[in-house]
């Protein structure tokens, strides 16, 4: 068969033929090994040619992986700092960072990817390595203006204040600069006066406003970062939280709704104004809240005709309690209710004082059903904190002229851009209205109810299309019905008691199931060990 191939092939090409088929092919021929007798003399050369490419690639070794260097966070020194930041609530779900998957990215996990991949925190240190601490959180679809977070981070400057950690934190103490960047350090201080401005450029910390925008998206941006000592908590030094729920005034009494807010302030029991997370296993639902006005938005804070805001400043807040407020506001403005169901749903244990002296609370221990406002205009506007322990900062370097420097700009000029699209589409959506209402008339409303008519008193004599309430939920969203009951007539859930011990209970036994589960897989390893 060797002799065949030599004749057949051009000795260009033969000397191509692994040294592997010429022992083949010159060993003894069987019964099985002249089927390449009949092919032509092209159809051989294809597949040597075939052969060779095989043969190649198997005994080619391959390349030698690239070593990545790691990142060693112990050479450099960390200080804490503050971080604030907005973001677009409608873009995830919620703020708090989360080990199940959810439908939409949370803004911890979002934020803290981008700090681990920009080496300003050691990822595999997770949020407790970095001393993690958030102010107020929000849930799915709410929005910040003013949130803050506190953490431990990478620094720039050198170890001559206490930038690190101490014991007393509970987390580790990194180690200083290496000995180069101690020793350029020692240089540079020793050098003649005369260069302040390689000094001040050696000793300039990063800049963390510039270096998380660039990575981070749109919908989350960091507006400033300050310097806080190491006993600084961003939720436990926090004085207060604002926060905003926007709304139009359309079918609303807005006067009604003033006074039913003003109801609020003061320290009350809220458990009929929250939703109860038996998780958290809360007993005690005072709160102190300290300015609510409902009041109209000018040009400047970005209101349209008819735009009003809820402000909403308080100590501290419960799970969904500003959503819980806010529906009791529309019914209010609606006329479906009373301002005085405020006093009434925030008498849970005793007996409230009457603002007026004329009213008379029942003990409200239950919580009546009602659903809370949508979470599209909710927003937490500010996290109030002693302005002597911050220093807020925008960035760590300037222009040429000394003005703003060129991220501060193209930050401003980025959200001044998406408030001009949110403008054009108002004006597309307006527009779109305006050319149904050539076809669609404006319906009557029978809201707000006036001179404390009662639904459905005012009904009467109307065309059953008429008869519908939409009863406003915020954001565009509504609950239409042809009924209503009052508030005080409704179904009343669980107590608060009830609610935490059902879930102490089912965890309890879901520990139990577990705890026997894994025993009886131990038990099944002894006896398969043993056999």
């Amino acid at each position: 068969m060797s002799i065949t191939l030599r004749r057949l092939l051009p000795p260009s090409l033969s000397i191509l033929i692994p040294k592997q088929i010429l022992m083949a092919a010159e060993a003894p021929e069987g019964p099985k090994q002249n089927r390449y007798d009949e092919w032509t003399r092209e159809q051989l050369i294809e597949r040597l040619n075939q052969i060779d490419i095989r043969s190649r690639k198997v005994w080619t070794a391959p390349p030698e992986p690239k070593d990545k260097k790691s990142f060693d966070f112990s050479r450099y020194a960390r200080r804490k700092i503050a971080l604030k930041f907005c973001y677009s609530g409608w873009e995830y779900s919620g703020l708090a960072f989360q080990f199940a998957p959810t439908p939409l990215p949370t803004v911890e996990n979002v934020l803290f990817d981008v700090l681990s991949r920009t080496r300003l925190i050691d990822r595999d240190g997770g949020f407790e390595g970095c001393g993690w601490e958030k102010c107020g959180r929000t849930d799915r679809g709410v929005s910040a203006a003013g949130q803050v977070v506190s953490l431990w981070i990478r620094s720039a400057l050198p170890p001559s204040e206490p930038l690190s950690l101490t014991e007393s934190s509970g987390a580790p103490e990194p180690a200083a600069l290496d000995s180069d960047e101690d020793e350029l350090l020692s240089l540079a201080m020793a050098e003649n006066a005369s260069e302040p401005k390689r000094k001040a450029k050696l000793r300039q910390e990063h800049d963390y406003v510039a270096m998380l925008n660039r990575v981070l998206p749109d919908t989350i941006r960091i507006l400033a970062w300050s310097p806080v000592s190491e006993t600084f908590s961003a939720r436990f030094s926090c004085k207060f939280r604002h926060y905003k729920y926007f709304f139009p005034s359309t079918h609303l009494d807005i006067p009604r709704m003033q006074a039913a807010a003003e109801r609020l302030l003061g320290e009350h029991d809220f458990q009929n104004l929250c939703k109860v997370d038996a998780q958290k296993q809360i007993t005690s639902f005072r709160r102190k809240i300290l300015r609510a006005t409902v009041t109209p938005l000018d040009a400047s804070e970005g209101g349209a005709e008819g735009m009003h805001v809820l402000d909403l400043v308080g100590s501290a807040f419960l799970y969904h309690q500003v959503r819980h407020i806010m529906a009791i506001l529309f019914l209010v403005g609606s006329g479906l209710e009373h301002p005085s169901i405020v006093s009434q749903l925030l008498n849970a244990a005793d007996n409230l004082e009457s603002p007026r002296g004329d009213e008379h609370y029942v003990t409200l221990d239950r919580k009546p059903e009602y659903q809370m406002a949508d979470a599209l205009p909710l927003m937490l506007w500010e996290c109030g904190y002693d302005e002597t322990q911050l220093d807020w900062q925008t960035s760590s370097h300037v222009a040429d002229d000394g003005g703003p420097s060129p991220a501060w700009t193209k930050l401003y000029h980025q959200l001044m851009g998406i408030c001009n699209q949110s403008q054009v589409y108002l004006a597309l959506n307006r527009h779109f209205l305006n050319a149904a209402m050539k076809y669609f008339p404006k319906p009557t409303s029978l809201l707000p109810l006036e001179n404390e008519m009662k639904y459905p008193e005012v009904t009467r004599g109307k065309h059953e299309r008429d008869k519908y309430i939409n009863v406003p939920l915020g954001g565009g969203t509504f609950k239409r019905s042809q009924k209503y009951v009052p508030v005080m007539e409704r179904t009343r859930l669980d107590k608060v008691e009830d609610i935490n011990e059902r879930w102490r209970t089912a965890r309890e036994l879901k520990l139990l199931k577990v705890g026997e589960k894994s025993e009886s897989q131990v038990a099944g390893v002894e006896n398969s060990e043993s056999a």
